[in-house]
């Protein structure tokens, strides 16, 4: 988010944290702070949780929480998008980190409620999500990869997942698994990286983002006691926190649209004789961000919404951001020529984060199909 993006913040969000003043720290943050590191978490030399930490101190993960049975993301998104607009990576770091504090804000157990939600929105516990796994189960994509079975006090969890993301050996992060001989009966629950039953994998290099704490995790008879239950049975928590889930999503591609455009603009003195001929100019992506910063703004005041139009809503949204943000980066990418060809440009990052938001989790093809089936 550009030094103004927080001013977009529409007027009525005052709190005894102010969110406007929140986007603005976090902007700040991101421009002095995160922007020196941000080739090196893409190259994954550096996970950046000291920083997370900075950030949560600055109330980047806390101001979505429910509020008498009613939530707002504007500020979350906007925070967000401030990061997307110089890291993309640190962007799906901090939908992480603000997942968890969805997960564990909305949960009816007030046993975890209170132990982690204030903890994981100050940033003292830092983690994120595994429900790409069951999100695609839903959907009838995959089958889900972690069984449990009931124990005096809990469940013990086996099984693997391929990728979880903002991860470290005293981090969390919520999941699912499906009750072993009761098909279809699920629950969802915290998962904790120093249980020495939970071991962390290294993932094989990726083409993007390798500095997101990303692993492989498997679960080998993981006691899970009860106060680490999100929800049992989980299918009414999930249509509960998906629209939030998908819509936090929404600030990572905006805030790399924002600066596609602003490589575009950055490189039309030099190359605006000739990059006037390119079909996509960055004026028209203004206008379409505009537009998708609008509906944002729009869906992103009641998360809790339960109407199927709005849940639509919401998937258009994502799948429109998405797209969206794969044109932008290819056009930047043309409009910078032979310079954006080096790797030391950061328009080849942006397109490689922007093909990371297309396939992330619900992915491009997935949304699709949502819709389809909505």
């Amino acid at each position: 988010m550009s030094s103004v993006a927080a001013s977009r913040l529409p007027a009525d969000q005052d709190s005894d944290l102010s969110p406007l003043s929140v986007a603005g720290e976090v902007a700040v943050i991101a421009r002095k702070e995160l922007a020196p590191l941000a080739a090196a978490i893409d190259a994954g030399t550096l996970y950046p949780a000291d920083l997370l930490r900075r950030l949560g101190e600055a109330g980047a993960w806390g101001s979505h929480r429910p509020s008498n049975g009613a939530a707002d993301l504007r500020c979350a998104i906007q925070s967000i998008s401030a990061l997307g607009e110089v890291c993309g990576a640190t962007a799906f770091m901090a939908w992480c980190q603000n997942t968890l504090v969805w997960y564990a804000a909305n949960s009816g157990n007030p046993a975890l409620a209170g132990k982690f939600t204030d903890a994981a929105a100050t940033g003292r516990i830092l983690g994120g999500t595994g429900l790409s796994n069951p999100m695609k189960n839903f959907f009838g994509i995959e089958k889900l990869k972690l069984k449990g079975r009931k124990v005096d006090g809990g469940y013990v969890v086996r099984g693997a997942l391929p990728w979880v993301s903002n991860l470290g050996p005293d981090h969390w992060f919520g999941t699912i698994f499906e009750i072993e001989g009761r098909s279809g009966e699920i629950v969802m629950f915290l998962a904790d990286c120093a249980d020495p039953a939970v071991a962390l994998q290294p993932c094989k290099p990726f083409l993007a983002m390798d500095g997101t704490g990303t692993y492989g995790v498997q679960f080998r008879d993981a006691f899970v006691p009860d106060n680490h239950v999100l929800a049992e049975p989980a299918g009414p928590f999930v249509g509960k926190i998906r629209a939030g889930f998908i819509l936090l999503q929404a600030g990572m591609g905006i805030g790399l649209i924002r600066d596609c455009i602003a490589i575009m603009n950055e490189v039309a003195e030099p190359l605006g004789h000739v990059n006037r001929y390119l079909q996509q100019q960055p004026e028209s992506f203004q206008d379409l961000l505009a537009d998708l910063e609008a509906e944002t703004m729009v869906l992103a005041r009641d998360p809790l919404n339960a109407d199927d139009g709005y849940w639509r809503r919401v998937v258009a949204l994502r799948l429109n951001i998405g797209e969206a943000g794969v044109a932008a980066a290819h056009a930047a990418m043309l409009h910078c020529g032979a310079r954006g060809y080096l790797k030391s440009h950061r328009v080849q990052r942006r397109l490689r984060e922007a093909y990371f938001v297309a396939i992330v989790t619900p992915a491009t093809k997935q949304l699709r199909k949502m819709l389809a089936q909505a």
